[in-house]
């Protein structure tokens, strides 16, 4: 694939560009950006004159989350049949397959947020190998209140013990800042600064041989995966299953979404929230 429409893609100086770019919905995670961004990042793994592939949103957000819209499993190349929905989970197991074409190229992903990175957005980020984020940048999982645990699991391989059950039990919102001081991404750079301070870090990531980034990264993602990693992945798949099915509140956002829209679902999810979450105003600072 290399005509696309929910994506931009470039190359310059050993950098591919992928720029997610769906305004309509704040760059959601559709059935078909999936296709393309994993399309992309195929394409950028073999291209010679890559070294580094970066990851960013075009408009205000990074990513909004995955699309609650729907999917097209025919689309999407799930099995969708009778002896397999609902209790293997096809979506989270997709969404799984997608996220470790990033962990799985030999290729370093740096990954860059502003604005907000919210729920399937974050299963992105935290899968790249580096990522910058703007201290205003709002940064969360809040699915995890009600409708389900995370497609990806990645939360016990981001941050501390501490940290990691906070954000998944609560689905609280951090900002940029604070999920640097937690480990959870590698740098933040104050809004105004952003752009130039990543575009540094890139430029300089770029120099390295190739050969040599991706000796780092797999010496790397080998001794995480003799820990667990990609078993600890699949087993969070399960545990999608149960939540987002057979757990007796599954219903709930089905119910209060056709009843509400999903606007109202997630204000009535959020409600007793609003004084928790991270907001960031026009200054940066928590509202």
């Amino acid at each position: 694939m290399t005509d696309y429409e929910l994506i931009r893609y470039d190359v310059a100086d050993k950098v591919a560009r992928i720029t997610l770019d769906d305004p309509t919905s704040r760059n959601a995670l559709s059935t078909s950006l999936r296709r393309e961004l994993v399309a992309a990042i195929n394409r950028a793994e073999r291209d010679d004159d890559v070294s580094v592939i970066l990851l960013a949103g075009a408009g205000p957000v990074f990513c909004s989350g995955y699309d609650l819209r729907g999917y097209s499993p025919p689309e999407g190349g799930y099995i969708s049949a009778q002896m397999f929905d609902r209790w293997t989970d096809q979506y989270a197991r997709n969404c799984v397959k997608d996220w470790l074409t990033i962990w799985d190229c030999l290729k370093p992903v740096v990954c860059k947020v502003h604005g907000a990175c919210l729920a399937g957005g974050t299963e992105v980020m935290s899968m790249c190998d580096i990522v910058f984020v703007a201290d205003d940048a709002r940064i969360g999982y809040p699915p995890t209140r009600e409708m389900s645990s995370p497609d990806t699991g990645y939360f016990p391989w981001k941050m501390g013990m501490a940290h990691a059950k906070y954000m998944q039990l609560t689905g609280s919102t951090i900002s940029g800042k604070q999920a640097a001081d937690w480990g959870w991404v590698a740098k933040s750079f104050a809004a105004d600064d952003f752009d130039a301070e990543v575009e540094k870090e890139v430029a300089a990531l770029a120099t390295i041989p190739v050969d040599m980034l991706a000796a780092n990264k797999g010496s790397l993602n080998q001794a995480y995966e003799m820990m667990g990693f990609k078993n600890s992945l699949m087993m969070a798949i399960h545990w999608h299953t149960a939540s987002a099915w057979n757990r007796p509140n599954a219903g709930n956002f089905g119910k209060i979404a056709a009843e509400k829209g999903i606007k109202g679902y997630i204000a009535w999810r959020d409600e007793k929230w609003t004084d928790i979450d991270y907001r960031p105003g026009k200054d940066g600072k928590p509202v």
